[in-house]
């Protein structure tokens, strides 16, 4: 794995991201009281293709607090920038070999419905894996981050004040000891089926996918399958908690053990995907791709 982008150093580019992290936490947790934002955000936003208003308003001042910060810290960077709220009016430029992959609020349904179960991703990918990868999750005042640099990872969680936290994952191991992180507002008939299959113990629900991989880099839950339904995840949703989760030790792949890659042209995260504190991840996935193949015979893992 190579090192950072020329002429971008690991200590202050952490300050810059530290420092936009708690910007935007500002933003969503103003947004998310119906108070003022900061940072010289309007109140309500007129969006012209539609939205719930405040959730709305909510992504794009986090969008654009981090974006112009990035490229105002980092000017002559030889990185570019893709967001959710981007990526429909932007095409990939491939002469770009580092992007940040951008997801201001991840979790709309949770920010609507004020379970605090959401979260802000940014990734740095290097052509088609990332490196390093924040979560946010502003309810709970945790910023967590992952480095895969020169093939080491290392990953923490740090409160506002910026004292750091290890990660904890869980010591469990068994299948039927495991603890599914799942969601409550997307599930379909097949994955109701292949967590049957899997005979995992016991499971919790949790919104944003960022706040679920920090649930497993807690030790609070095990692992979180991802199986595309209707529509798949985007980049975005996967980019940031994958880094952190793999720079930890943990798992994050297909269930035939294929790395997921990023800036293909659709942005699509397809499939079925496993995240996990690593323990039983290659058995997870054996048992996943064996369950799929009678589940849905044709569907590509």
């Amino acid at each position: 794995m190579m090192p950072l982008p020329t002429g971008v150093e690991l200590d202050p580019l952490l300050t810059v991201l530290r420092t936009l992290s708690w910007q935007s936490a500002d933003i969503l947790l103003a947004y998310a009281r119906s108070e003022q934002p900061p940072y010289g955000h309007c109140r309500a936003l007129t969006v012209a293709d539609g939205g719930e208003g405040p959730v709305t308003a909510a992504d794009l001042a986090v969008n654009k607090q981090l974006l112009e910060g990035l490229a105002n810290a980092f000017p002559a960077a030889p990185w570019n920038l893709i967001s959710e709220e981007t990526a429909k009016d932007q095409a990939l430029d491939p002469q770009y070999q580092w992007r940040w992959i951008l997801d201001p609020l991840d979790g709309t349904k949770d920010f609507l419905q004020g379970t605090g179960e959401y979260a802000v991703h940014l990734a740095l990918v290097q052509q088609q894996r990332p490196v390093l990868g924040v979560v946010l999750i502003p309810e709970r005042q945790e910023l967590w981050l992952g480095l895969l640099l020169d093939g080491i990872g290392s990953a923490w969680c740090e409160n506002r004040a910026g004292v750091k936290k290890p990660v904890e994952f869980s010591n469990r191991q068994e299948l039927a000891e495991l603890v599914l992180v799942a969601s409550r507002n997307h599930r379909d008939q097949r994955l109701e089926q292949l967590l049957q299959q899997l005979e995992i113990g016991s499971c919790l629900t949790v919104g944003s996918v960022g706040c679920k991989v920090a649930a497993i880099l807690r030790g609070d839950a095990d692992v979180y399958v991802s199986l595309s339904g209707e529509t798949a995840p985007k980049d975005w949703d996967m980019a940031a908690p994958e880094a952190v989760l793999r720079a930890a030790g943990g798992g994050f792949s297909h269930a035939d053990g294929k790395a997921l890659a990023y800036n293909s042209s659709s942005f699509l995260q397809a499939g079925c995907l496993i995240a996990s504190h690593g323990h039983s991840h290659q058995l997870l996935c054996e048992r996943a791709a064996k369950a799929m193949a009678s589940i849905d015979p044709g569907f590509q893992i």
